[in-house]
């Protein structure tokens, strides 16, 4: 859908705007768009973001409510505001300002998700140090007293149950755009916000280098700002892949068995990818189009 786009003369906003809308409508991996992920409440929530890279303006939504096409709000976040993220109810009463309508996010499917979740004593969950006990128990949990702080790591999200929409665009004439649109973790705490929505993190777009977007577990991969990292990595004249793979490599530093990956394109065309190793995600499939194919074609690299 982004490459016919560019094809029929769009600009690279367009194509990440209609590329990563396609992926809400048909509700991609079920990680995409309405009727997937419920929180802690059984309710779908949306985050998106929308970067030019000639101008560096952002556009973004997190927490969305009610509005299905998260990515096309954070285009009009851009075109009709001077800021850069808006969030939960507020960005829904400034879509339906914009013209989208309010419309469900549920559907039986994502019912049937929460009702099983709630029959498997809410598990799993992202609570720790709290009372009952939230590896057994649903809530309402409260502050357990007397906590000694240590790192817990969770291998829970996972190549089933998180992924995201990432779109990088590079133009004929070099220039960059890229976007994220998600419901983010299955399960999550309401007014949960991953790495999808925040430049740098979910993705990143600089028209004097190239432009990166990652998937993931984005509690661990917002921390490091991802996309940005790739990117100037591409800046200094790294190759897109070797890019990729620096930025995986810092992270499995302090979380070795995180779920993640990354794509990184730069101004030239060139691309890559990489992604963490666990059990069960050993390679990472993406999509790429460009004037040297003849159709969109599905790329394949192993994970470090």
């Amino acid at each position: 859908t982004a490459w016919r786009v560019l094809e029929s003369g769009g600009s690279e906003l367009d194509a990440v705007e209609r590329g990563c809308g396609q992926c809400e409508i048909d509700q991609c991996d079920g990680s995409v768009g309405y009727g997937g992920s419920p929180d802690e409440s059984g309710e779908t929530t949306l985050d998106a973001m929308i970067m030019d890279g000639n101008t560096m303006e952002v556009g973004a939504v997190a927490d969305l409510r009610r509005v299905k096409n998260a990515i096309g709000v954070a285009r009009k976040v851009i075109e009709y505001t001077k800021h850069t993220l808006l969030v939960g109810e507020s960005a829904s009463l400034f879509a339906v300002r914009m013209g989208f309508p309010y419309e469900d996010l549920t559907t039986q499917k994502s019912l049937s998700l929460y009702s099983e979740w709630l029959n498997q004593s809410c598990q799993p969950n992202y609570w720790k140090n709290v009372v009952p006990d939230s590896s057994k128990s649903c809530g309402p949990y409260k502050r357990r007293e007397g906590v000694t702080y240590k790192e817990q790591t969770s291998a829970q999200r996972n190549v089933h149950n998180h992924d995201t929409i990432g779109m990088v665009v590079i133009g004929v004439s070099g220039t960059v755009a890229s976007g994220t649109s998600t419901n983010g973790a299955i399960h999550k705490l309401p007014g949960r916000v991953g790495d999808s929505p925040i430049a740098g993190a979910g993705s990143y777009a600089d028209s004097t280098a190239g432009g990166a977007a990652a998937t993931g577990d984005g509690d661990i991969m917002m921390r490091f700002l991802p996309s940005y990292q790739a990117v100037e990595y591409m800046r200094m004249g790294t190759d897109p892949t070797v890019a990729c793979q620096k930025v995986i490599s810092r992270i499995q530093k302090y979380a070795p068995k995180f779920f993640g990956a990354i794509i990184c394109a730069n101004t030239t065309g060139s691309y890559g990818a990489a992604c963490n190793k666990i059990p069960g995600f050993t390679q990472f499939h993406f999509m790429v189009s460009s004037p040297s194919l003849s159709q969109p074609t599905e790329q394949v690299v192993d994970c470090i």
